[in-house]
């Protein structure tokens, strides 16, 4: 969204919005939106998307734009935060059923999470 809509939205002016911005978390909506967005492409990164398909999704111009933000905010390149381990994906926030999401990714992540549970459809061999 752009900083004029998001006044517009909020019945504020473009000068109070950013006043209000530096005021009351410290930085400029134009920041907040360079991370909010830096976060979204982390998070397909995570989840083993390309690079370039990641950088057209986020809103990026192309792949070297995207290299230079996850470098700026991150000190790592794209490659690198992918793998980071503090990056985990959070499936509430991020759940399989996404459409960003590489589903074979996913499961493989639930898997390695989640205990096997019986299959509940399946008469049991206990009984």
């Amino acid at each position: 969204m752009r900083i004029d809509g998001l006044a517009d939205e909020v019945g504020w002016s473009r000068k109070r919005l950013w006043s209000r911005f530096g005021s009351q978390l410290g930085i400029t909506p134009k920041r907040a939106a360079r991370l909010l967005r830096f976060d979204h492409a982390a998070h397909l990164l995570a989840a083993g998307h390309a690079a370039a398909r990641v950088a057209a999704e986020s809103g990026y111009v192309d792949q070297s734009h995207l290299h230079r933000e996850v470098t700026t905010f991150a000190g790592l390149t794209p490659t690198a935060l992918a793998v980071a381990p503090w990056l985990a994906i959070d499936d509430v926030a991020w759940p399989a059923s996404s459409p960003t999401q590489c589903p074979a990714k996913d499961g493989e992540r639930l898997q390695r999470r989640l205990p096997i549970l019986p299959d509940l459809d399946r008469p049991s061999s206990a009984h």
